[in-house]
């Protein structure tokens, strides 16, 4: 088959794999939707994730596609059996269900987290724990561009959640890349105000799509100036860069909270001013990655029709170009999403 291989920093080439044997309790899955991601374009330019992947490696993590092979007993864990055929989403990870995170309700933090790459191939081995824990099955009027967004937006619901977002508060999302504009859409279905902050006029245009009245161009404002006077409820910060994490504090009212979402380079540190954090008694939080819990929800947004692809993917390309997008992508096009066109 064929599939994208991650060498190294930049070093990304389409090449054809063997496709392994399956073990007991997995399943092969035909990859009928796979989408970049702003994770992905990270470790291309680093070469690695030290959690994620270790190359060389398979290469991608948000897919969608029809099971065309399964090896032995495939259940889930509501006891439901895996056939050839189920049109089906699978996260990028399944936790181990034993470690002392787990057990208290907080899976993402999981001391065994299992990773799973290979969403820019033409099919990829589910390995029996994701089977059991973490592969869902999709309606049959659900499309697979569609759900392969529940990943991402796994993401962002454990974030609103940690959050405790409600209606009518003002919240300012700093960010218009795709996990930015996923905090808009949900924000706003729960009846926020939301402002966004962010570049590239692509991006900034589907945040006003999806109903943002106030828009700020950071290349144009200075956001510490153009927050004031309201100053926001909630600031999510959805870069992951130390001095945005700095500048979200700077900008949050008082009593107000900041989710450090975006997560920063390796080794980097902030400065925070102390007094203020503590005289204005603003909060923190920072979400990371997702739960079992998360990922089925997020798959109800897409279903009831709250998150759309049309929203979010504004570009596609065929697997054999996908080492000419990311290169694109590194020097800076700022498309949201691309869909990756795995079969010919």
């Amino acid at each position: 088959m064929k599939a994208a291989v991650l060498y190294g920093k930049e070093d990304v080439r389409v090449e054809d794999v063997a496709e392994r044997p399956l073990a007991a309790g997995e399943a092969r899955v035909r990859i009928e939707a796979a989408l970049t991601c702003g994770t992905d374009l990270k470790v291309f330019k680093r070469g690695y994730h030290a959690k994620m992947i270790v190359p060389p490696a398979v290469f991608g993590h948000e897919l969608a596609g029809v099971i065309s092979e399964v090896q032995g007993s495939t259940l889930n864990d509501q006891g439901h059996e895996w056939h050839v055929g189920d049109r089906v989403v699978v996260a990028n990870s399944a936790p181990c269900g034993e470690c002392f995170f787990c057990r208290n309700a907080q899976e993402n933090l999981c001391d065994d987290l299992l990773f799973l790459n290979g969403a820019y191939a033409e099919s990829i081995v589910v390995p029996a724990r994701l089977v059991a824990k973490n592969m869902l099955r999709l309606k049959e009027t659900t499309s697979f561009r569609d759900a392969a967004l529940t990943e991402p937006l796994a993401c962002v619901v454990q974030g609103v959640e940690d959050c405790k977002l409600r209606e009518g508060q003002r919240v300012l999302v700093i960010g218009a890349g795709p996990i930015g504009l996923m905090f808009v859409a949900l924000a706003r279905n729960l009846g926020c105000e939301v402002s966004v902050a962010g570049r590239g006029e692509n991006r900034l245009a589907k945040a006003k799509q999806l109903g943002v009245a106030t828009i700020i161009d950071v290349i144009k404002s200075d956001l510490v100036e153009a927050a004031q006077p309201q100053s926001p409820d909630v600031v999510i910060e959805a870069v992951g860069q130390p001095a945005t994490w700095e500048t979200a504090v700077q900008v949050v009212r008082k009593g107000g909270l900041v989710n450090f979402f975006g997560g920063c380079p390796s080794g980097t540190t902030v400065r925070l001013n102390t007094a203020h954090i503590h005289y204005s008694s603003i909060r923190t939080v920072a979400s990371f990655h997702h739960t079992p819990r998360t990922i089925r929800r997020a798959l109800e947004f897409i279903e009831g029709g709250i998150i759309r692809a049309e929203d979010f993917v504004d570009g596609a390309c065929a697997l054999d170009e996908l080492p000419t997008l990311f290169r694109q992508m590194s020097a800076g096009n700022r498309a949201v999403k691309t869909l990756v066109r795995t079969r010919s």
